[in-house]
């Protein structure tokens, strides 16, 4: 489950880096201002944390199991937008959810 957070949590701050990000003026002038972007490096770092969850996960579980189970980032993803970006969730994703929810119940049982 920590996986499935960080890797939720790394893609709403590419969001953020992605919507703080300036016009391109030039190559240096860019990187210069991207540099004073913090959501680049709390993407980097919370992207990079759940890569080597999942290389450990992948090492001591079971493929098929682990493997659907990270579709749980799917669900965290969704309570982020609506919770950090303020969008709109229409009932069908909130169905969608819950099927990924008992699909998720399901596969580690």
């Amino acid at each position: 489950m920590l996986q499935s957070i960080l890797l939720a949590a790394g893609q709403l701050m590419l969001k953020f880096a992605m919507n703080n990000m300036s016009p391109y003026q030039g190559f240096w002038r860019f990187i210069g201002r991207e540099a004073t972007n913090w959501w680049w490096l709390g993407c980097g770092v919370t992207m990079g944390g759940a890569t080597v969850l999942w290389l450990y996960i992948i090492k001591n579980f079971p493929f098929s199991i682990a493997y659907p189970l990270s579709c749980l980032s799917f669900v965290f993803g969704m309570i982020g937008a609506m919770l950090f970006l303020g969008e709109q969730i229409p009932p069908g994703r909130w169905i969608g959810i819950g099927l990924i929810l008992v699909g998720a119940a399901f596969i580690s049982r």
